[in-house]
């Protein structure tokens, strides 16, 4: 099945997004959207995009944090603090399917660019609006980055090893996250426009997304009382998921049931332990898990992490090393994923990682890569001039690639 191959437009072709985030979580969102298919405006301030800033590291000029969530999109400058700023952003709203904006609370409300006020312009509107703590005082005055609300919503309070500091998951997980919801929320209210033909408004928090993605974790303080603490890279209730110290280095191993903790102790030739009672079931390894992994691990350390890992496969037990970045994109080229999609047709290639999503008839498209500051304001500013309700997507474009690929997919 393959991905960004198609002749045809993509599922979102004919939506118009005009973008009004900034930093991560909405321009992965609007990312996505164009990925599959919709056509992006980026409206940027003078200064550009805050990740314009976030380097090093660089590629080229760029910042490579700006490079990772910005591809098939337009970058159009507007000040919005002047008339003809304010006026263009407002067209550009008036004609779009999905805005998606992540100001602080009410902020384009007194620019006359809210919700309320353009859905009675352009009552099929889909707003989208990300904030960090709601848009209801007192957390709308609250201003929300990742790093914040991975602290504020107990996420790092179970992060790290069981005596240590909390820690900081090393991505900016919320940020994404909240990114993912927001493009489910945006394609919900897109599916409910086509009832009605009438929009609505999309609100997403960085702190309800973080709370709602703890799942099992959430669940057992709100149902049981008990407030996770950190355990490393161990689970609180399966074992054993974890990493195990091979000959050498770290082997992740995840035991799901009770047939895959035979099939391990069968490949490293412990076939005794799943009839030895602290062992036999699920609960009992939890509640003996240090004697447990004390046995795998005398065993594990006679051979290398590759070796083993070969032979828990072979016989059906999820495993795998700890890899680094590169080794991480070295096995997933390796396993056919193609988790690359490189731009050369610029003066210096860019890559990004492909879209994860696979559909048979209408796949994702590489149309542009991410765009550089303000590029595309002439000919956006030229089409929000026409009054001929024309398009504005690839195949009017100068120099246009219409619905296919200017990427190249890499395995």
């Amino acid at each position: 099945m393959s991905r960004g191959r198609a002749s045809g437009p993509g599922p979102l072709a004919g939506v118009l997004v005009a973008d009004f985030s900034r930093v991560l979580a909405g321009p992965l969102a609007t990312m996505l959207l164009g990925d599959l298919g919709a056509t992006v405006v980026k409206v940027e301030h003078p200064e550009g995009d805050d990740t314009r800033r976030w380097g090093p590291p660089y590629s080229g000029s760029e910042t490579t944090y700006y490079l990772s969530v910005n591809r098939n999109k337009r970058s159009v400058v507007l000040d919005l603090a002047t008339p003809g700023g304010l006026g263009a952003g407002r067209r550009l709203a008036e004609r779009a399917t999905v805005l998606v904006e992540n100001f602080r609370p009410e902020r384009l409300a007194q620019l006359g660019l809210g919700y309320e006020e353009l859905s009675q312009a352009n009552p099929g509107l889909v707003y989208c609006s990300i904030s960090g703590f709601g848009s209801e005082p007192p957390g709308a005055s609250l201003a929300g980055y990742d790093f914040v609300v991975q602290a504020m919503s107990g996420l790092m309070s179970m992060t790290g090893p069981p005596e240590g500091p909390p820690h900081k998951v090393g991505v900016a997980v919320v940020d994404v996250l909240t990114g993912l919801y927001a493009t489910i929320g945006i394609l919900a209210a897109l599916q409910a426009r086509q009832h009605d033909g009438r929009g609505q408004r999309v609100e997403v928090s960085l702190l309800g997304c973080a709370l709602s993605s703890l799942v099992n974790q959430a669940s057992s303080y709100l149902n049981a009382g008990e407030v996770p603490r950190p355990m490393g890279n161990r689970h609180p209730s399966i074992v054993p998921y974890e990493t195990l110290a091979a000959g050498d280095g770290q082997l992740a191993v995840a035991v799901g049931n009770d047939g895959q903790f035979a099939a391990l102790c069968r490949a490293v030739g412990l076939e005794a332990l799943p009839s030895d009672p602290r062992f036999a079931t699920n609960p009992d390894r939890v509640l003996h898990r240090d004697e447990l992994v004390g046995a795998l691990e005398t065993v594990l350390a006679t051979r290398p992490v590759a070796d083993w890992a070969a032979r828990l496969r072979h016989v059906g037990v999820a495993c795998g090393p700890v890899n680094d970045v590169a080794g991480a994109f070295e096995e997933a080229e390796r396993l056919g994923l193609a988790p690359r999609a490189t731009f050369e047709d610029r003066p210096h290639p860019v890559t990004t990682v492909a879209n994860p999503i696979r559909l048979s008839a209408s796949p994702v498209h590489y149309r542009r890569p991410p765009p550089r500051l303000g590029a595309d304001t002439p000919e956006v500013l030229a089409w929000l001039d026409r009054d001929d309700g024309g398009p504005l997507d690839d195949r009017a474009a100068g120099g246009a690639t219409g619905d296919r690929d200017i990427a190249r997919e890499e395995r």
